[in-house]
């Protein structure tokens, strides 16, 4: 995000692994100093620039690959590390077909969204690390990365263009060009820019054989594809290369939360605390404690990472990933307040405008929820904003206007697979719901088999349980909440399975867990949910 993904908002309303504002990285002078490094005479961090690089870019000895696209903000001077002590403080629901016209014309609709969901994380485009680093070319003079970043995108890839037409052995430059490649893809929803990055970054490692801003690069690209191991073999590449690469540091958390490995992502993530803290490591560190049941630790990170953060991106985005913890433990109040200044910061972000509307529904005000969602969905038709404003329809009786949403998640779906990127869990969260449920169990068994996450465990259980085998959705059920990850939805699903497969104190007590959690987790599920357990309470 990692933190989606990045992207908005999953469908769970988690955040995506290396999710935020595309900021350069910091150069090593500018680096926040350790604050569990012992002080120096005068009170200042004392120097921890040189750690062992034995074990550089590894969190366990068996780790052949690394991570998803890095990128979220600039190293900021966030006062050290933050690893040191804390200071003390329903059913499937079918559809009627579509036309084939109506159908083409929702699949139009999508492709404009879709390279924006599949480069939700975001990309840092070729920040210069520190001096132990293998440093790339300079691109063209008026060029810089951060430029790229913060200004006018287009006009910098043109101004790169025409410098590799004069220059085109400076690979620096064609890594840079590579990854602002996958940065229009994500800001333009343009897909085609895939390749082009690919043959961009591709040509830079011919010029200069294992550079780390092109191995990050693909590292980025293979995570837009959600080719998880693939990004995690080109981050742990980039590392070889310079230990001290932020982007492939964040990268190789955010593949292994991907994949599954979270005891590696915990490594992972302390080992980037400690050669590059900054907010793109606070938000991971944040993550990966979350994952664990750690929410107060989460918590901490985010607030630290929030006070440090200086420009306006940076605010919306860790603001925004307060909002989404806040609202995971029902506190629709605080997560409300952290969307204001996420807005604040930023009034078109829309992460933010997604967050503020998933609680304005949870707290009861649908209406200001459905007009949120009708904006987000019009810029950026994702499949968790989506199923969200359908189920608002579905619950206020409007299931034609439900059916168009879930339609779209279809399209969505659809042109992801043309693209050739893997949308299987996408598939089998909304179809096991709203759609076809022999199709959501088909995907949801194709994404365990790539990735035994949390997520993907959760998913195979709805599955099976859609499609009637409960006996066989219970270990996954059980599977899926055993990290002491806090999600309602989880909770929900392990509640409606056990309940299908016949223990109701296990039931009832799953379902009661989940509405204390998160009351307003879902329209239709919270719904679901009390209706279920009242049920059980009054067979007791």
């Amino acid at each position: 995000m990692s933190p989606r993904t990045n992207d908005s908002a999953s469908q769970d309303g988690r955040p995506r692994p290396g999710e935020g504002a595309p900021e350069a990285e910091a150069e090593a002078g500018d680096r926040a100093p350790s604050a569990s490094a012992p002080a120096g005479p005068d009170g200042s961090s004392a120097d921890v620039s040189s750690p062992d690089l034995s074990s550089a870019g590894t969190s366990s000895p068996d780790v052949s690959a690394a991570g998803v696209s890095p990128s979220d903000a600039a190293a900021a001077d966030a006062g050290g590390r933050i690893d040191a002590p804390a200071p003390a403080s329903g059913a499937g629901r079918g559809r009627r077909p579509e036309s084939a016209r109506r159908r083409a014309a929702r699949l139009t609709a999508c492709a404009a969204a879709l390279a924006v969901a599949f480069t939700g994380f975001a990309v840092a485009l070729g920040a210069k690390d520190d001096d132990r680093a293998t440093v790339a070319v300079s691109t063209s003079p008026g060029v810089s990365a951060a430029q790229l970043s913060h200004g006018d995108l287009d006009s910098g890839v043109k101004l790169l263009q025409a410098h590799l037409k004069q220059q085109p052995k400076d690979f620096g430059s064609w890594s840079t060009l590579g990854l602002a490649y996958v940065e229009q893809a994500r800001v333009k929803g343009d897909s085609s820019r895939y390749p082009q990055a690919e043959k961009a970054l591709r040509r830079s490692l011919k010029l200069r054989p294992e550079n780390d801003p092109a191995l990050a690069g693909l590292a980025a690209l293979a995570a837009a594809r959600h080719e998880f191991g693939d990004a995690l073999k080109y981050a742990d590449r980039a590392l070889k290369e310079n230990p001290y690469s932020e982007r492939a540091l964040c990268s190789r958390v955010d593949a292994l939360v991907e994949l599954g490995r979270y005891d590696d992502a915990l490594k992972a993530v302390k080992l980037a605390d400690a050669r590059r803290p900054g907010i793109p490591v606070f938000t991971r560190y944040a993550y990966v404690h979350e994952l664990r049941g750690d929410v107060k630790t989460a918590r901490r990170v985010l607030n630290l990472a929030l006070d440090s953060a200086a420009g306006r991106g940076d605010i919306a985005y860790v603001a925004t990933q307060l909002g989404q913890l806040s609202w995971r433990q029902g506190d629709y109040k605080a997560a409300l307040a952290h969307y204001a200044r996420a807005l604040g910061a930023d009034d078109t972000y829309l992460p933010a405008l997604e967050g503020r509307a998933r609680a304005q529904a949870a707290s009861g005000d649908t209406a200001e929820a459905i007009r949120g969602l009708e904006q987000v969905v019009a810029s950026y038709p994702l499949p968790g904003p989506l199923v969200v404003l359908g189920e608002l329809y579905e619950a206020k009786g409007d299931k034609a206007k439900a059916r168009d949403q879930y339609a779209l998640v279809d399209a969505y779906t659809a042109i992801a697979r043309s693209y050739g990127v893997n949308a299987d869990l996408d598939t089998a969260l909304a179809a096991a719901d709203h759609g076809d449920r022999k199709a959501a169990l088909k995907a949801a068994e194709a994404e365990w088999k790539r990735r035994e996450t949390v997520h993907t465990a959760d998913a195979l259980a709805w599955a099976l349980h859609v499609n009637g085998r409960d006996d066989e959705a219970l270990p996954y059920a059980r599977r899926a909440t055993a990290t002491g990850y806090r999600d309602a939805t989880f909770l929900y699903h392990r509640g409606m399975v056990e309940n299908a497969a016949g223990d109701r104190k296990k039931a009832r007590a799953s379902l009661k867990e989940a509405l204390d959690l998160n009351a307003g987790f879902s329209p239709l599920g919270a719904a679901q949910a009390r209706k279920t357990l009242k049920a059980l309470e009054t067979a007791k």
